[in-house]
């Protein structure tokens, strides 16, 4: 129920409240639009409420002074007008205010649809943009996967083309590498038949314990075969060296592979994403996150490096085994030539004491005759000598008979000269016969001596005989002079 003389809209008497102004509010000539762009994002990497569009607009609302009247009026409310004062009735508006307001609205509002027309056009075109944009950036990330994962399949190819090569390299230098231990190995009973040698002939007795060319050379074989023993043993600690530097270039392509199989497994799988996909979800600020720590150029350099570094191990690898082998080829050779020499000393001075042995033969049987004939003179002496006492008894006897001849009948005549010139002369003799018997004793004592000399050289002789021929020559035969050099398991 209202009070008397007021209606809801007029006031028909009473003082004129101000509004601010004139009558009517101040029509603005359009809308006011304000545009609130943001830059553009992926859904979900901005706002948590990524659901709403981004693009929107906001119409500021023109507040009448209308509105401001009636909040006057409900906060103040007018005097009660006498029912006299209706006949001065006012209106607030007049017919050409709400004729300009009407219009004012409608062009407001065709602005407003047209600026909604050109902003959803705009918003179409924007939307088919970056449809195309996102598709284009899609294509091309999908073109650098595949190109990454052929560069990747390039490498990966290079680098278990290098590691087979290496790993080949690795087996043939480990061969040569039990080669040359193995050969080392066995020079050891090459070396034990020379010193053997050294130790026998050292039993030589007398005049053959003589420092010949058998025993030079037997030196110079025990001490090329200790030579070679270490340079094969230094050259196997080298390889052992390059074939832990080719492990570790082994290691670093593995590495280098493993990563690659796995780099090539996550870029397959980012290919295969769609936008359909299950498994493709957000991760706020996975963007701003730069984890990385190569460049292509870098990328590719660490995999050139590492095979470089292959093949330069693989180099190394190959001139040791080439070294390896030439020294097998040349100690080969240096100790078939050593054992060759040796050898043919062995056979030169065996062939020297055989002929020395047999002259010394030869001549212990002519002293054994010269003394069975001197033992035979010294018998035919003796008997002639016995042989010439009695003709000395008559002689003697004849002339102590003689002798015994009286007075003038001891005539010095013929027979008397006869018998003492026969006196003379079988004592001349025997004593001549004596003298030679004593000569031939003593060379009969002197071949005795001669033959106890012979024998003792033959026997000294037999005795290097059987050293170096029985014994040293024995052993040389029955083991070969060179080592099967490499032919280990």
């Amino acid at each position: 129920m209202e009070f008397l003389g007021t209606t809801q809209t007029a006031t028909y008497c009473g003082p004129k409240k101000p509004c601010g102004g004139s009558a009517l509010p101040p029509v603005p000539s359009s809308p006011t639009i304000q545009e609130c762009y943001q830059p553009y994002y992926l859904p979900g990497y901005r706002y948590l409420n990524a659901w709403r569009p981004s693009l929107f607009y906001k119409v500021a609302n023109a507040q009448t002074c209308l509105d401001e009247a009636a909040t006057c009026r409900s906060a103040l409310r007018p005097p009660t007008i006498l029912p006299a004062g209706r006949s001065a009735l006012f209106c607030r508006y007049s017919p050409q205010d709400w004729d300009r307001s009407n219009r004012l609205q409608l062009c407001g509002a065709e602005a407003s649809r047209l600026w909604a027309g050109r902003m959803t056009g705009d918003s179409m075109r924007l939307m088919q943009d970056k449809d195309q944009l996102t598709r284009q950036m899609q294509e091309g990330t999908c073109r650098n996967l595949g190109q990454r994962l052929s560069d990747i399949g390039f490498w990966k190819s290079e680098l278990n083309y290098e590691l087979e090569r290496l790993l080949n390299e690795n087996h043939s230098l480990d061969a040569i590498k039990r080669r040359l231990e193995c050969a080392a190995e066995e020079l050891r009973c090459p070396l034990q038949v020379a010193l053997e040698c050294l130790y026998q002939r050292e039993k030589r007795i007398g005049i053959d314990l003589v420092h010949d060319n058998v025993e030079k050379n037997l030196i110079r074989e025990v001490d090329m075969i200790k030579c070679c023993q270490e340079q094969m043993r230094k050259l196997a600690q080298r390889i052992d060296i390059q074939m832990r530097d080719n492990r570790d270039a082994q290691h670093a392509l593995e590495r280098d592979l493993e990563d690659k199989n796995s780099a090539e497994f996550i870029d397959e799988k980012c290919l295969n994403l769609r936008n359909t996909s299950d498994c493709i979800s957000f991760f706020h600020g996975v963007e701003k996150i730069d984890g990385t720590i190569s460049v292509p150029e870098t990328w590719a350099k660490f995999s050139n490096d590492n095979i470089r570094h292959s093949q330069n191990m693989r180099a190394n690898s190959i001139r040791l085994r080439e070294e390896a082998q030439n020294l097998f080829d040349v100690l080969a050779d240096q100790l078939w030539r050593q054992f060759t020499n040796t050898n043919l000393a062995f056979s030169a001075r065996i062939a020297e004491e055989t002929e020395v042995k047999n002259k010394l033969q030869t001549q212990l049987a002519k002293t054994l005759q010269e003394i069975f004939q001197t033992e035979s003179t010294i018998m035919l002496l003796e008997r002639s000598i016995m042989a010439k006492e009695c003709p000395l008894k008559v002689a003697q006897t004849r002339l102590e008979c003689r002798t015994q001849r009286p007075n003038v009948e001891l005539c010095r005549d013929s027979p008397q000269f006869k018998l003492v010139n026969e006196v003379f002369t079988i004592d001349d003799t025997l004593q001549t016969l004596k003298l030679r018997l004593r000569e031939t004793r003593d060379t009969l004592q002197l071949l005795v001596m001669t033959k106890c000399r012979l024998e003792h050289e033959l026997a000294i002789k037999a005795n290097t005989l059987c050293i170096d021929k029985e014994k040293c020559m024995a052993m040389r035969k029955t083991f070969p002079s060179t080592p099967c050099m490499g032919v280990c398991p």
